[in-house]
């Protein structure tokens, strides 16, 4: 059985309640995929679930703490029940707090780097019985240019460099597979998150983008759509001889 046949393609995104998560349940959706959403509380998925439906995809809603072994693979049992065995991983799913290294706990540290990078070890691993009885399988993991190192964001870059490591290693150990995995690489891209990190600078947001805006050779900021093209074209069965490679979806040059 092949996900690149005419067989359902199912996509599994994580994170995929609000923001870059839910423009790329969207767009997967729009591209023919019946989508799997995934976020630490359910009950927040119905709009991400709405709207894949509304494009005529299947969809499900599931709970799933990443960072966690035995909820990554109950989550992907549900998938399986639901919808039917995955071809497709976006690991979307992460936390973010500003603060310079010298002041930040070890605590918040830790979840960083359990729901970024722990997290995306986890959903891949989880996926590898479904890309070996499948070829053709995609897994697709959102990194940052924060791994190219950024002011008061240790822990952030750390898990993110951590990602691209992790998305090179995984292309050439899952390749056999038929599968590839590759990365997509945010710049500055409005989301809650970013809404949120303006509110903690007691800046609005406006200035926050403008701000940004004006280091970015385009001359804007990015928004989730721009992300969520991306993973498609990493998600599309032409692009099977593309693995291991980081796309930097910034508005310029990157890394």
């Amino acid at each position: 059985m092949s996900g690149m046949g005419t067989a359902s393609r199912i996509a599994v995104v994580t994170g995929a309640a609000r923001g870059i998560g839910a423009a790329i349940a969207m767009r997967l959706a729009a591209d023919g995929l019946d989508v799997a959403v995934l976020d630490i509380d359910e009950s927040r998925c119905a709009q991400t679930l709405e709207a894949v439906r509304a494009l005529g995809r299947r969809a499900a809603a599931v709970a799933v703490d990443v960072s966690s072994e035995s909820a990554v693979a109950l989550a992907l049992e549900q998938v399986l029940a639901q919808l039917g065995p995955p071809t497709a991983l976006v690991n979307n799913a992460g936390v973010f707090f500003e603060r310079m290294a010298h002041r930040t706990g070890l605590d918040d540290w830790n979840t960083v780097i359990d729901v970024n990078l722990r997290g995306t070890f986890l959903m891949s691993r989880a996926m590898h019985p479904f890309l070996k009885a499948q070829p053709g399988g995609r897994i697709v993991n959102i990194a940052s240019v924060a791994a190219l190192g950024h002011l008061g964001q240790s822990a952030y870059s750390a898990a993110k460099a951590g990602i691209v490591g992790l998305t090179r290693t995984l292309s050439i150990e899952f390749g056999h597979l038929g599968a590839t995995v590759n990365a997509v690489a945010p710049g500055f891209v409005l989301t809650e998150m970013t809404r949120a990190t303006a509110e903690r600078l007691g800046v609005p947001v406006e200035q926050l983008v403008a701000d940004a805006a004006r280091d970015v050779p385009v001359g804007r900021t990015g928004v989730p759509e721009d992300i969520a093209n991306a993973v498609s074209f990493f998600v599309d069965p032409r692009a099977g001889f593309v693995s291991g490679q980081v796309l930097y979806v910034a508005g310029g040059p990157q890394g």
